[in-house]
């Protein structure tokens, strides 16, 4: 491999294979794609507007979650592993599913596939509300004194 400050050359047994363009811009991408292995290539075409579009397909607590999924990373193209997978849970539980665990997901504020997998490993979105102790009504027993005691 030689390189200098505008491109960077690959060798193979001596041979030149590859010439890029290097880019000095802080976190930038040079990648050309008629490099990248027919599995990458495929992943590249991915866009943040596919995912709003498929999202929104399903519903909208899943586009609102996905796109809380993208706000939050630095470069979207590391939010595409967990937008794939939470969109693929389509396949698996149903759109129905999916909406109502986004939904849920939505109102946790926690952006990530982990959560929506628990949400439907728990079947969590199979229910509206969270079933918190003060909203359960109070047991009847001997020693519970009730509100009246404290008037």
């Amino acid at each position: 491999m030689l390189y200098s400050h505008t491109r960077l050359e690959v060798f193979y047994h001596y041979e030149r294979i590859a010439i890029h363009i290097r880019d000095k811009a802080a976190y930038g991408y040079t990648t050309d794609k008629t490099h990248l292995v027919s599995s990458h290539r495929f992943v590249s075409e991915w866009t943040p507007e596919r995912f709003l579009e498929w999202a929104e397909s399903i519903g909208d607590d899943v586009k609102m979650y996905i796109q809380g999924i993208l706000e939050r990373k630095q470069h979207p193209e590391q939010a595409y592993r967990s937008c794939s997978g939470i969109l693929s849970f389509q396949k698996k539980v149903g759109s129905e599913r999916l909406a109502k665990a986004c939904g849920r997901a939505l109102s946790y504020g926690i952006y990530s596939y982990k959560t929506v997998q628990t949400i439907l490993a728990n079947r969590m979105d199979e229910y509206q509300d969270s079933p918190f102790a003060d909203e359960l009504p109070m047991p009847e027993h001997g020693n519970i004194r009730g509100e009246e005691y404290y008037k």
